[in-house]
């Protein structure tokens, strides 16, 4: 099997060529074991300086190129995810602690979003407008510039590609900067694959480094777009920033999802559905099932198997064993998760399964007994949790979904007519009916509302060319325009 990351990337960062950074070197540890992966290059706010004049420099060019050319580097791009699959993902397993299933997620994702983005050369980039005028007007979508893109942790790959991709198929450059927790699979895959597709030095920069790092992508003068994907603390900050310095900043931030279990659900399905919800990736999704709702002819069959199936899944590496669940992703995640939990019991909840951890890796847990004031329903817990609350009827369902600041997916489980008028009821950037709440699709639009975001900014054709575009006037007449003055 030909071998796509080899040791190039070493110490090094990115600008096109593998050159070492100003910033010395980051540690790539492995989260199950604490065992050093590697390291990357690390970028100073000056390495991101000279990165975004080189980025607006090649951008100009790559804007004018043949569209052909274009989609041809992104197609290239989605059958090298595929053709390296095995060696991403054990990159994935090991450095953000995700079992194998969920690292094919991640490369399958990548793939379709680079095929996805193959198309948007090609596609339709404006319109004929009617004018008062002898002249033909029309309004027409042109490359942003420079975008800057600051991924996360959680999954580093798709929540980099899902950006990455789009712009750079629409003519941008790109400066990425991964979480330094996982900058290999968020930042040196990406770079290697677009490397290997043939994108023209210069359009795509790899940045690691700190919050300084992060700060000097978004002010950098070059810079006309952001997409940031992480915690809504850090996103309002990096909003604050690019409001400051006039940037267009797409914010996909926090959760904290209903899944509403209507009367005469299936329980065993309707638990299995929540389980998946609240401990796939260790519950380290902002689309995790963060709040169970459920009726309380249900209440308590649902815990009782929402327990049993918490209790059955094995916890353990990833790398060297069949788990369904592996490591929370450092120390302070895990004393995060431990406090709401303890937090939570302490309040009153009881604990129906779980609650406990060793080293990195805690158990699948389930809290009953929950009250809507106990931290671990008010606060996104961003690990294995499941708390689950009663609910007595629709109204009191919707008023209990309702009451969060966020709004990023929303499960209903049961039958279809009820489902739809609590959809309706709940402000949510997505929204699934018979389903849980966790789900991710190259051509659908993504993103939430209030505390989760500003709104579908990524997925499907037209949320990419709203996002990595601006919309230009253009008009034409066949002679100099005649004037009064």
């Amino acid at each position: 099997m030909s071998v796509l990351l080899g040791d190039v990337w070493r110490e090094k960062i990115f600008d096109g060529a593998w050159r070492t950074g100003s910033g010395g070197t980051i540690e790539v540890t492995e989260p199950a074991t604490g065992a050093v992966l590697g390291r990357v290059g690390a970028a100073t706010p000056q390495d991101v300086r000279e990165a975004a004049a080189r980025a607006a420099a090649a951008q100009r060019d790559w804007a004018r190129a043949n569209p052909l050319e274009r989609a041809a580097v992104l197609r290239r791009a989605g059958a090298l995810w595929e053709q390296h699959a095995g060696e991403v993902q054990d990159w994935i397993v090991r450095e953000s602690g995700a079992v194998a299933a969920k690292a094919a997620t991640e490369t399958h994702v990548a793939a379709q979003e680079c095929y996805e983005a193959a198309a948007l050369p090609t596609h339709p980039m404006g319109s004929v407008l009617p004018s008062e005028q002898e002249r033909w007007s029309f309004a027409r979508r042109r490359p942003a510039g420079v975008v800057t893109v600051i991924a996360p942790f959680n999954f580093p790959l798709i929540l980099s590609i899902r950006a990455v991709a789009p712009a750079l198929a629409l003519g941008n450059a790109v400066l990425l900067k991964p979480d330094p927790r996982t900058p290999v699979c968020g930042g040196v895959a990406l770079a290697r694959v677009f490397e290997e597709a043939g994108l023209p030095p210069g359009l795509l920069h790899l940045l690691p480094g700190g919050a300084d790092v992060g700060e000097a992508t978004v002010v950098a003068p070059e810079v006309r777009v952001v997409a940031f994907t992480g915690s809504t603390a850090a996103g309002r900050r990096v909003g604050a920033l690019g409001a400051e310095h006039l940037k267009r900043t797409h914010l996909e931030l926090g959760g904290n999802n209903a899944l509403v279990v209507l009367p005469g659900a299936d329980v065993p399905l309707a638990a299995s559905a929540g389980a998946f919800g609240s401990f796939l990736h260790q519950g380290q999704i902002c689309m995790a099932t963060g709040r169970h709702l459920v009726h309380e002819s249900l209440h308590d069959a649902y815990v009782e198997a929402l327990a049993g199936r918490a209790r059955a899944l094995p916890v353990g590496d990833p790398a060297t064993g069949s788990v369904a669940l592996g490591p929370i992703i450092d120390e302070r995640q895990l004393a995060n998760v431990d406090r709401l939990v303890r937090g939570t019991v302490e309040a009153g909840a009881s604990l129906a399964a779980g609650g406990t951890h060793e080293g990195l890796f805690y158990s699948p847990t389930v809290l009953a007994d929950v009250k809507p004031s106990m931290p671990a329903w008010e606060e996104e817990v961003f690990g294995p949790v499941a708390p689950v609350l009663a609910f007595s009827d629709a109204d009191e369902a919707i008023e209990l979904a309702r009451a969060t600041p966020y709004g990023l997916s929303l499960g209903i489980l049961g039958e279809v007519g009820a489902a739809m008028r609590v959809a309706d009821a709940v402000p949510s950037g997505i929204v699934h009916i018979n389903e849980q709440t966790v789900s991710d699709e190259a051509n659908s639009p993504f993103g939430g509302v209030g505390a989760s975001g500003t709104g579908g900014r990524a997925g499907g054709a037209e949320a990419n060319i709203e996002a990595f575009t601006e919309t230009q006037w253009l008009t034409v007449r066949p002679e100099i325009a005649p004037y009064p003055f």
